[in-house]
């Protein structure tokens, strides 16, 4: 694993991932499922209970990814980091709209879009020997 940056990368942003939406549920009591306004995650990521479980299911998914092979973690990677760049420049429109249901602040969008970078770029540009080939 250690020698495939996709499968590395995708087990720590992974388990981030669902550290990160486990901490959020400790700031976000009594806020609704899809509140637009949400609680402060390390004081300044806003987050929603839903926020939250996105965030638990993005982590699964890519840890997961991480662990069976070359090729699921470079799929996971692009996938997710695809999503990462579209909800990180939509998320600018949807502040302060009741569209808003992950909560969403300007720090959540600078950290997706770096996030979506991180995993495209990973995505695309590593393990390119391994096209084709089934590795694990």
């Amino acid at each position: 694993m250690s020698s495939s940056p996709n499968r590395l990368l995708g087990v720590i942003f992974g388990a981030v991932y669902l550290l990160v939406g486990l901490l959020g549920f400790a700031v976000t009591g009594g806020v609704g499922f899809l509140a637009t306004k949400g609680g402060l995650l390390l004081g300044i990521f806003m987050v929603n209970p839903f926020h939250n479980v996105a965030h638990l299911l993005i982590g699964a998914v890519l840890l997961i990814g991480g662990l069976i092979s070359v090729r699921a973690a470079k799929t996971v990677n692009i996938i997710i980091g695809a999503a990462y760049l579209l909800l990180g420049i939509v998320g600018f429109f949807l502040v302060g709209t009741s569209l808003n249901v992950l909560a969403l602040n300007t720090f959540d969008h600078f950290l997706h879009l770096v996030s979506a970078i991180l995993l495209l770029g990973v995505g695309f540009a590593a393990d390119r020997a391994t096209r084709g080939v089934a590795t694990a």
